[in-house]
């Protein structure tokens, strides 16, 4: 699960970019199959769901306010609920409570899948879910502070850091906007494979989130 780098710091694998990788092309793939195949409500994007949510309420559509803000309370569940895991689990041996998390978004995601039309708020619901857990468990990427499912605070922080490389010349800070922009760029071929698939091939695509998941579970089995 460990290793360390050239400094002699220690980093776990679930910093390591080609994880995060993996995570940003699921939480890209999740958000446009939501708002692709579930009646255009983000599963991700809670930014965009307030917006819509507020919209409807002030219009006095109630009915579709609610529909973006169930999404959202359980976005809340979901940070909740892997802060609990973490803080209960963080020591344990057997299985990393990352990896435990993970699995649980897995076992989330793949139900998602066999659920209808008719029930697509009770999807879209659970997938904000298991976005939340994945959002709140996975925040360092080589060292740095970044989101896997979403790109606000990725863009400002990759523009931030090549406007200091700009000023000081810094190679550390080149690497820093470059690990920003991948990710950006990862999330939205995510995104870009979501939206094409799930509208030609329908509910089930979501498990190929499952497969992006899967991989990076494998992947922190093995040292930095």
């Amino acid at each position: 699960m460990v290793g360390k780098n050239f400094s002699g710091k220690r980093k776990q694998m679930s910093e390591a970019f080609i994880n995060s990788a993996f995570l940003a092309l699921s939480g890209g793939f999740q958000d446009a199959y939501t708002y692709n195949t579930r009646n255009e409500v983000f599963s991700n994007a809670q930014t965009g769901n307030v917006v819509l949510m507020s919209q409807h309420f002030m219009t006095g559509d109630w009915k579709a306010g609610v529909r973006y803000l169930l999404p959202l309370i359980a976005f809340v569940l979901g940070v909740f609920v892997a802060d609990q895991i973490q803080m209960r689990y963080k020591y344990a041996r057997r299985l990393h409570w990352r990896q435990g998390i993970l699995l649980a978004e897995i076992v989330i995601l793949f139900v998602v899948g066999f659920i209808p039309h008719s029930l697509n708020m009770t999807a879209t619901i659970f997938v904000s879910f298991a976005c939340a857990m994945q959002v709140q468990t996975f925040r360092k990427m080589g060292g740095y502070s970044y989101a896997s499912t979403m790109c606000i605070g990725n863009l400002r922080s990759g523009t931030a850091a090549f406007s200091h490389y700009l000023q000081d010349r810094k190679t550390e800070q080149l690497k820093q906007a470059a690990y920003y922009f991948g990710i950006i760029f990862l999330f939205a071929i995510g995104a870009g494979l979501g939206g094409n698939l799930t509208e030609h091939f329908g509910i089930h695509m979501i498990w190929i989130s499952c497969i992006l998941l899967g991989l990076s579970f494998l992947l922190m089995f093995e040292n930095e």
